[in-house]
């Protein structure tokens, strides 16, 4: 590590400091400034409030604090460190509405609406449905991140259900059933392009983008167990639209962003799924009127068009097997409302 880019351990200061963010660069990491580094990882982060940040010296590199230009190499370990915990540990209690689809003793099914955050993280700190749970139900299970009552989640722009755990046993039965692949899980996605096969299945490792650090890609071949996890989406078409098809996808694995990434991988990426690039138009033609069209339609559906609609899982008291299923959201229905007219009246 070369001293002009480094500002010395201060091993003292990293006692009194909590760790917020932490990432190991991978072995082929060429170098890069950290300030550079860090962008490409932390959502919503700007490269002043890094370059802030370097300057107070809170980001440090294998222990000791570095400026904003140190260069990042191969198995550094680069950490974000302020002296208060990081606010999603400080969870807040909020007055928010929760749509409960089923409630007993031990579990609690929720259709959550778009663009609500399933817990707290950089960025979103509150109004997320981990501080509504905790304002309408006491003693909830802490799962193995500290989260009350989470078994699994879904993104800040997808819609519908997911079940949490309202005792330490439901939690332990629950997460199980997810770690084994028993539970049902089946959503609803309109993607660009005709999908040729009328069903089929899409395997391959998911791990983060080498480049963009926000999104997540498939690894296949001698570098998918090292750089990824295995994934599998089975996905069944239910509409043809033209440029657009409306698919089912059901998980037999849970990662990050999983339909979003597989489907984007077979050349079919959701539609105005903004993160992957799906808030382009992808398939039609060049007409102005098309575009404008087009254009509405991002308007009717300002998210990915993806909902969680059904799910099933077996009681972790009775052993009975529960499935509840959630209607396709309005702002979906609207954007497949003016696909149906547009490919009945234009395309042949």
């Amino acid at each position: 590590m070369e001293n002009d880019d480094v500002l010395g351990p201060e091993l003292e200061k990293i006692d009194d400091m909590h760790e917020h963010f932490r990432f190991v660069a991978d072995k082929g990491q060429a170098p890069l400034r950290v300030d550079k580094y860090l962008m490409n990882r932390v959502e919503n982060a700007t490269r002043n409030k890094i370059q802030k940040a370097a300057k107070e010296g809170n980001i440090f590199v294998n222990d000791v604090i570095v400026k904003s230009n140190y260069k990042v190499k191969a198995d550094d370990v680069v950490t974000v460190r302020f002296e208060h915990p990081p606010y999603e540990q400080l969870l807040t209690p909020e007055d928010i509405d929760i749509d409960v689809v089923y409630e007993d003793d031990d579990v609690l099914v929720v259709n959550k609406e778009p663009g609500m955050v399933v817990h707290p993280g950089h960025g979103n700190y509150s109004g997320t449905l981990i501080n509504a749970l905790i304002h309408h139900f006491d003693n909830l299970p802490n799962n193995s991140s500290n989260r009350p009552g989470l078994v699994h989640r879904i993104d800040k722009d997808t819609s519908g259900l997911l079940v949490v755990a309202k005792t330490e046993l439901a939690m332990a039965h629950l997460s199980k059933q997810f770690f084994n692949k028993s539970t049902e899980r089946e959503y609803v996605a309109l993607v660009w392009g005709d999908v040729k096969e009328d069903e089929g299945t899409v395997e391959g490792h998911i791990g983060r983008h080498p480049k963009n650090r926000l999104q997540n890609t498939v690894y296949l071949g001698e570098e998918a167990e090292e750089k990824g996890k295995a994934a599998v989406t089975h996905f069944k078409v239910l509409e043809r639209l033209g440029y657009v098809t409306l698919v089912s996808c059901r998980l037999e694995t849970g990662r990050t962003h999983q339909i979003r990434v597989h489907m984007k991988f077979i050349g079919h990426t959701l539609f105005n799924d903004e993160r992957y690039g799906g808030e382009k138009i992808l398939k039609g033609t060049t007409f102005t009127k098309y575009k404008q069209f087009v254009e509405n339609c991002f308007k009717a559906l300002p998210r990915q068009a993806l909902h969680a609609r059904t799910l099933g899982f077996e009681h972790p008291t009775t052993g009975e097997m529960l499935r509840f299923e959630s209607p396709i959201p309005q702002d979906i229905e609207d954007c497949l409302y003016k696909w149906r007219n547009y490919s009945k009246n234009v395309i042949d």
